[in-house]
């Protein structure tokens, strides 16, 4: 096993590699299939389900987004169901999820063998996506729990349970990145020394945080693109 390497390609080939009980933590941001209520609009590019319109800055597209709620739940079993194996005993796991996609988020966690333990918010401020007589959709959630038992011994003291962390742009290279002071915040979870696991690094937001935090990581992406930026990233960090 390879620590502190980014790994090209589908993530389910990439878990099968790894060794058993080997995986401190699981912190992921994976595809929401989300960004629509029909067929049709979840067929659209990334960019445009996700960039609202509003901004003159492209990002590179990425897949995985399409499915519908059956086959999104089934792809989101067999991978987890992997990483299920990975894990140590009592390691805890944290998923990115949106409004649509909660429910089947929670189901899939419960389905792959993991205990569901909650659900933390972030929320994203007050400036996100305003729709005239309707609320705000200005949080996406972090469905959370854990391989078995989950000791509370575990020398991490009491983390929040809403974290607010506005997009920065300086700070966005992927176009559903996640703040990379949200990740610094999100990984404490697990404990010092520990290898945190991140199946779909997109940018890169997570192992940025791991490595800035001294933990060692395990990281996969199917974008080549993505790959390039994280692994720029990583470098630009590392040079510091």
């Amino acid at each position: 096993m390879i620590k502190n390497k980014l790994h090209a390609g589908d993530c389910l080939p990439f878990l099968e590699r790894l060794p058993a009980l080997s995986v401190d933590a699981l912190i992921t941001d994976p595809p929401y299939a989300s960004g629509g209520v029909h067929i049709g609009s979840k067929n659209r590019s990334t960019s445009d389900k996700y960039q609202n319109g509003g901004t003159a800055r492209q990002y590179p597209e990425f897949t995985g987004d399409h499915r519908d709620q059956r086959a999104h739940l089934r792809w989101m079993t067999l991978w987890l169901s992997e990483c299920l194996r990975v894990m140590k005993d009592g390691a805890p796991i944290c998923l990115f999820t949106d409004w649509r996609q909660l429910p089947l988020t929670t189901d899939a966690l419960q389905v792959a063998g993991f205990t569901w333990r909650g659900i933390a918010v972030w929320d994203k401020g007050e400036g996100v996506r305003p729709q005239m007589g309707r609320y705000r959709n200005q949080a996406e959630y972090i469905v959370w729990g854990s391989k078995g038992d989950m000791p509370l011994d575990r020398g991490v003291g009491v983390l929040r349970g809403v974290y607010k962390e506005v997009v920065k742009q300086k700070d966005k290279f992927h176009v559903t990145g996640k703040p990379t002071d949200l990740m610094r915040d999100l990984i404490k979870i697990c404990p010092a020394g520990g290898v945190i696991l991140d199946p779909f690094a997109g940018s890169g937001s997570t192992l940025l945080a791991a490595e800035s935090a001294g933990y060692d990581w395990l990281g996969c992406e199917l974008s080549e693109e993505y790959k390039a930026i994280a692994l720029n990233r990583l470098a630009t960090l590392r040079a510091e």
